[in-house]
């Protein structure tokens, strides 16, 4: 199995309702600007824009 050298952790967080709704890894060495994505917040029940925000490890 693969090492995750250079992988870390980071929780997505909604930008409307500022809920931590999901995890993602990312490499730090490929990107180095910050995640974002659409995705579909339950609290808001609608697709809205996730950003990263906390490091989990």
């Amino acid at each position: 199995m693969a090492k995750k050298g250079q992988r870390q952790q980071f929780g997505m967080v909604c930008s409307v309702c500022k809920r931590h709704n999901y995890t993602t890894e990312r490499n730090k060495q490929n990107t180095q600007e910050a995640l974002t994505a659409n995705k579909y917040c339950p609290v808001c029940k609608k697709r809205t824009k996730h950003t990263e925000k906390k490091k989990l490890h």
